[in-house]
């Protein structure tokens, strides 16, 4: 007993219950964070220092570090908050998650691009502005999962690709979706918090459009330049592009106009029956019908498409295979590290939240966007956005209008922008790397992909940080 009472006081500072929502982090220890950090260095050493390992045995990596955590917060807090923090992770987050992932993948993977797609700096660059404009009509992982694997057909002839795919995760996976509501799930959960559909098309659209002009002329010059070298073009071409260009499995496309419908649905219809109760964790009617939707549409994806379509995808399950299992550990993980930013002032990241306002309490901006995109980078992006934003006051109205306009402003980018930092700060980003790997792109590993990210990006956001930001 006098054991179990020192390993409490050394994870928590006060007596903290957890509440069926999430936890109170005023008292939470940053050790409650470990095993969320032990996941996140797995995932970004495991491919590089085992890979034969990590390849075949990450689920089992990840949930013994999930279980890493539950142990001792079930032996501190009791069952039955360990319950109710799962049931909230489950309910509240990752199976809403999940399935809008499943439903993207499974539907685009029934579109296929076949024929002449030959893989020259124009062609790529206008592939790319096409999904930095889609990605904000049926969100990044939509646009992402549509337009990956005619690119990596297109290229599969060349000796230099893998900075296609890395510009892809820029633009398609990320940036492109700060546009609407509608391109990214931090911009969503503001609509839902009272951010006008057309705020955020107005106020972000300055930031979307300059980021995506300069990475796609960045993207240019390079890919010119190593389409000018003598041996870029490979003696085989495992997709010769003599055919005509066809596109196949367009019912598809009504399949994804019809996610966009249910997810807007869940967001604008606010029923009477208030849906139901699991173990704590309310799942309001309007998500459950969203949830059930969005299994029909991927099922009827399934049914519609004719196997010969997704075989020349290469459509297999083993991207969102490997996103489920290591999000699940994440989302279970990352409780405790979300409470302790949601505690502001009163939790142990107090130092570093003080740094994000002035003498007088004014927000400074230019914190707001470092702070929410770093911890966007490699925190999931939705549930920071709300941190943030509430952080800055919680009310919609406020925010949009005034002197908090900018501050507002600061989050959606940070949270929606440096979620391209890393490979784990966008679910596209993986889904992609996944796929990528899939048909034998040398993907970088974690840390490499963040020297190609920070080298280009970090330049790019300190001069939005001068523009937007330095008054």
């Amino acid at each position: 007993m006098r054991y179990k009472t020192a390993v409490a006081c050394a994870l928590t500072t006060v007596s903290v219950p957890a509440a069926s929502a999430g936890l109170d982090g005023a008292g939470l220890s940053l050790l409650w964070g470990l095993p969320f950090a032990l996941i996140l260095l797995s995932i970004a050493t495991g491919p590089l220092l085992f890979s034969h390992t990590w390849h075949h045995h990450f689920g089992k990596i990840t949930a013994a570090l999930t279980l890493l955590f539950l142990i001792p917060f079930t032996w501190v807090f009791g069952v039955s908050e360990s319950v109710h923090l799962v049931a909230h992770a489950l309910v509240g987050e990752y199976i809403p998650f999940i399935l809008l992932l499943f439903a993207l993948y499974t539907i685009s993977g029934g579109i296929l691009v076949w024929g002449n797609l030959h893989g020259s700096p124009k062609l790529n660059t206008g592939i790319l502005a096409v999904g930095t404009l889609l990605a904000s009509l049926m969100g990044t992982t939509g646009a992402a999962m549509l337009l990956i694997r005619p690119l990596l057909k297109a290229n599969d002839n060349r000796k230099h690709n893998v900075h296609v795919v890395v510009f892809f995760i820029f633009l398609v996976a990320n940036i492109g979706g700060g546009l609407t509501p509608l391109g990214d799930p931090p911009l969503f959960l503001g609509f839902l918090k009272g951010v006008d559909f057309m705020w955020t098309v107005k106020h972000m659209l300055l930031p979307v459009l300059f980021s995506s002009v300069v990475l796609l002329l960045i993207f240019y010059f390079l890919d010119s330049y190593y389409f000018r070298q003598a041996d870029e073009i490979l003696p085989k071409d495992a997709s010769p592009d003599s055919e005509k260009l066809q596109l196949f499995g367009k019912w598809n496309f009504l399949l994804l106009a019809g996610v966009v419908a249910a997810v807007l649905m869940s967001g604008l219809w606010k029923p009477d029956h208030p849906g139901i109760d699991v173990l704590g964790t309310p799942y309001p009617l309007q998500n459950l019908l969203r949830d059930a939707l969005l299994l029909v549409l991927a099922g009827v994806s399934l049914w519609i498409t004719p196997k010969q379509v997704r075989a020349g995808n290469e459509f297999n399950w083993e991207p969102i295979a490997e996103v489920g299992k290591l999000f699940l550990g994440i989302f279970i993980t990352i409780s405790p590290v979300l409470a302790i930013l949601q505690a502001g002032s009163r939790g142990a990241f107090a130092g570093l939240m003080a740094l994000m306002h002035g003498g007088n309490g004014e927000p400074v901006n230019g914190m707001y966007f470092w702070m929410t995109g770093l911890l966007s980078a490699f925190l999931d992006n939705a549930p920071t956005y709300l941190v943030f934003f509430n952080m800055a006051g919680g009310d919609a109205h406020e925010l949009m209008h005034g002197v908090l306009m900018q501050t507002l402003l600061a989050v959606s980018m940070g949270s929606v922008f440096m979620g391209a930092l890393s490979y784990i700060g966008n679910a596209p980003n993986f889904m992609v790397k996944a796929i990528a790997e899939r048909r034998k792109v040398a993907m970088p590993s974690f840390f490499g992909y963040m020297v190609w990210s920070f080298g280009f990006l970090v330049p790019l956001f300190v001069v939005q940080t001068l523009v937007f930001f330095v008054r």
